[in-house]
């Protein structure tokens, strides 16, 4: 008996030893949202794979799906209900983000390149009340050389894009390192170009969308859980010199596609199929 309670004794001080160092992974609450962010809604059943996302309307937006999907844009509400499907007759080889122009012009960049081998990348302009027509802004890196490059060299892979006074800002998605984010500037009127590469930013994230606000003064990127916030630089096509602020969007998880609602409000979408509204 005594051998017993000597037994029971250890283990109970076993047992209250593991829990005094394990006390703070145990007793963990779970992780709040972060600061300014709100989930609205679940995103439509036909939006699987929210990629692009542009602002209409107060709690009106235009989003579309990834490569393997449909050449449709949907306008969605702040519940995520799809009330209208737009068709175009375009191909979605890999539509990654929208821009759009203040006179409510929309572009899709069909600039999806995973494997960084494309030939044929495009942004397509189209007004979403004509959408049969649609025209085709193409383009190549004026940079890449090989298709692809060695695996250390694929930074040319985009999924971000968006408009400022007459030209395209393509960002690049840095498959190679995951560290620098490309800027790529490109006029905003049908034609075959070579994209001019403006300039870079070490931003150690791999890009998944970008917008600027509707005053010109902020640049916001978007990668997996997190903002890169651009201020105060002196043109847009400068924003990458700007003052530099990064912020956590932990639980809003593959986050694709992000818009100014106003100056100081974004709109997320993410992958995994949520809308969100994000407060500066």
């Amino acid at each position: 008996m005594k051998l017993m309670i000597k037994i029971s004794i250890i283990f109970l001080a076993i047992i209250g030893v593991a829990i005094y160092f394990s006390r703070d992974f145990l007793f963990e609450e779970a992780p709040a949202s972060p600061a300014g962010l709100e989930r609205l809604a679940p995103l439509s059943g036909q939006v699987q794979e929210s990629s692009g996302i542009a602002v209409l309307g107060q709690g009106e937006y235009l989003t579309h799906n990834d490569a393997g999907n449909r050449p449709e844009l949907y306008k969605i509400d702040a519940k995520g209900k799809v009330q209208q499907t737009i068709k175009l007759k375009v191909p979605n080889v890999d539509w990654e983000d929208l821009a759009q122009d203040p006179e409510g012009t929309i572009y899709i960049a069909d600039t999806g390149n995973n494997d960084n081998k494309r030939r044929e990348l495009a942004v397509y302009k189209l007004n979403p009340d004509a959408p049969e027509q649609v025209q085709a802004i193409r383009f190549t890196y004026e940079d890449q050389k090989e298709f692809p490059p060695k695996k250390k060299d694929r930074n040319f892979d985009s999924e971000a894009l968006f408009w400022s006074d007459g030209n395209l800002y393509i960002i690049s998605k840095d498959r190679g390192q995951g560290q620098t984010a490309k800027v790529y500037q490109v006029p905003d009127q049908p034609g075959t170009y070579k994209a001019k590469l403006i300039g870079s930013h070490k931003i150690k994230a791999q890009i998944t969308g970008a917008t600027i606000s509707r005053n010109g003064e902020i640049v916001a990127l978007l990668s997996e859980e997190a903002l890169h916030l651009f201020r105060d630089f002196d043109s847009p096509d400068k924003f990458y010199e700007g003052k530099y602020e990064k912020r956590a969007l932990k639980g809003a998880g593959q986050t694709e596609a992000v818009a100014f609602e106003t100056d100081d409000v974004l709109i997320i979408t993410s992958e995994g199929g949520n809308l969100y509204r994000y407060a500066l």
